[in-house]
């Protein structure tokens, strides 16, 4: 199996009363965590358990392709899980009987099929940033509207980039799933996202469903109407292969204390039930407390995502960036759920362009020491690193661009390339972020950041520099998987609304510019020039 050892961190208290924890399961696209809060101490987190599993890469270096096996997700989850039962134990604390309720958070439009006879993977998963899918996108933006052709419906362009191409590339390339749709036992496929696979798993199979903000990333959902599929993009994006109501997972509301049911495996959560599923990104919205239209924030992850909260009512976008669900809440009797929407801007390479440099290029080894070449130089001294490894997302969305480092001249070092991979994503930020001002009709004050790259200070001072405005970094890093144990409280009344939460939120650490107006512009023009200098790689035909 492709995972790491487990590294567990466990604070519990002496006295744990009975269902008085929140549990959260943060599957990301290197690792997966599961960790435990206890909301009568400001949700503190007391304990974390992490595991790296494998990415799988061609053996010819293609950039563009990127797979994962769910198996390994599945182990990783189900490790980190055992790990903190014991930790727990060792303590003489159960932990089923310690949990009041379960969230989950989970890499986005990554794709998998499975056999829900057997339980076997139908071949890997493809990953979010997998770029395989580009021609499927091409392929189908048709007419006079061309990638924009469902953009009104589901607030997203046509791109590689979201599940539902990945849905018809796996119906047509993946062997496996292309003989199980066509065979006797087509009735046994289900296709999903990453949130509604571990469902299936946490349940014993049970369970197949996904929430709307998932669901909101695949194409084949409305903004409009984001608790249900619509028909006949299912029928596009899968080749007429796929019955929505059997082979992809019901959508239900985010925060819903009965949608999910209960655990059954691994045994040691059995009984603890599961009240919220979010996107990564969505969560880590709610985690930062950005619950009010024109509160942004900024996750620096192995991608980069910036997004803003725009209210119960959708907001179309003019500027490249998507319309997407950042949350929905169970009703009340048997009501409807109530939805709530954001802006979000997605960079594909940011926290990954890092481990480039240490695994790849071998440059560094360590992350800190990134920050400690980048920070012992005075400037960038021309040079500029655009990490377009599988093409430009937002608000580009360019999958001809490729990376490039351009400025270069004989005096520069490993020390300015680290400088330009860490500047790089406070320029894609402020690209998202005046695009946002655009779409919103606002100008943002502040910007909340989280995720790995947000523990640089040299990153976060340049991001600060950049959009001249404060940026903050709030005492709970763990902000994504934060946001999954709120919700999951939220749906059970541990809150009885996201204002209280929000009394919890506290600010670490603030930056605020320090540049002058022609030092910041020349910056900017430079990275413009770079980001031309990427376009048009690649060529059509290839």
């Amino acid at each position: 199996m492709g995972i790491s050892r487990v590294k567990v961190t466990c604070t519990v208290p002496p006295d744990v009363p009975a269902r008085s924890l929140l549990g959260a399961i943060d599957q990301g696209t290197s690792s997966s965590r599961f960790m435990v809060f206890d909301p009568s101490d400001s949700c503190r987190v007391i304990s974390s358990a992490q595991c790296e599993f494998d990415q799988i890469y061609p053996p010819g270096g293609d950039a563009s392709w990127h797979e994962h096996d769910i198996v390994d997700i599945w182990g990783s989850v189900s490790a980190c899980i055992a790990a903190t039962a014991a930790a727990f134990e060792e303590n003489g604390i159960d932990l089923s009987s310690s949990l009041r309720c379960l969230g989950i958070t989970n890499q986005r439009e990554t794709t998998c099929a499975w056999d829900a006879t057997t339980g076997a993977a139908l071949g890997h998963a493809i990953v979010w940033d997998d770029g395989r899918t580009a021609g499927i996108a091409a392929s189908l933006s048709t007419g006079e509207l061309g990638a924009d052709r469902f953009r009104e419906a589901t607030g997203l362009p046509l791109a590689g980039y979201f599940a539902g191409t990945k849905i018809r590339w796996l119906v047509e390339y993946r062997a496996e799933v292309g003989a199980a749709l066509r065979g006797e036992g087509r009735g046994a496929v289900r296709i999903g996202t990453v949130d509604a696979y571990l469902v299936w798993r946490l349940t014993a199979g049970r369970v197949f469903a996904t929430d709307a903000t998932n669901a909101s990333r695949t194409l084949l959902s409305s903004l409009a109407s984001p608790h249900g599929w619509d028909a006949g993009r299912v029928a596009l994006f899968s080749d007429g292969l796929l019955d929505a109501d059997v082979h992809l997972p019901r959508i239900c509301a985010s925060v819903d204390p009965a949608a999910y049911g209960a655990v059954s495996l691994p045994a040691c959560l059995a009984g603890v039930p599961i009240t919220a599923v979010l996107g990564d990104q969505q969560a880590a919205l709610f985690g930062q407390c950005a619950f009010d239209a024109g509160e942004a924030k900024c996750t620096y992850g192995t991608g980069m995502f910036l997004m803003l909260s725009t209210g119960t009512r959708p907001v179309p976008s003019t500027h490249g960036l998507l319309s997407t669900v950042a949350y929905s809440r169970a009703g009340a009797d048997g009501a409807p759920p109530t939805t709530h929407y954001a802006l979000e801007g997605s960079v594909s390479h940011c926290g990954s362009v890092v481990q480039w440099l240490r695994d790849r290029l071998e440059i560094i080894d360590s992350a800190a020491q990134s920050t400690e070449y980048a920070a012992s130089l005075d400037d960038n001294a021309g040079l500029y690193f655009v990490p377009a490894f599988g093409g430009l997302f937002a608000p580009h969305w360019r999958s001809d661009a490729r990376g490039c480092i351009v400025g270069m001249g004989a005096a520069h070092t490993k020390r300015h390339v680290c400088r330009a991979a860490l500047e790089a994503p406070a320029y894609q930020a402020r690209e998202l972020f005046d695009a946002m001002a655009m779409d919103s009709g606002r100008k943002l004050e502040a910007l909340r950041v989280d995720g790995g790259m947000a523990a640089s200070d040299f990153t976060m001072q340049f991001q600060a520099e950049m959009l001249d405005v404060e940026v903050i970094r709030p005492r709970v890093a763990e902000t994504t998987a934060a946001g999954a144990a709120y919700a999951a409280g939220l749906a059970v009344g541990v809150w009885d609304t996201p204002e209280d939460i929000r009394a919890m939120w506290a600010a670490d650490k603030t930056w605020t510019r320090t540049i002058d107006d022609n030092t910041r512009e020349k910056y900017w023009r430079g990275w413009k020039k770079a980001i031309s200098k990427s376009l048009d790689w690649v060529e059509k035909e290839d």
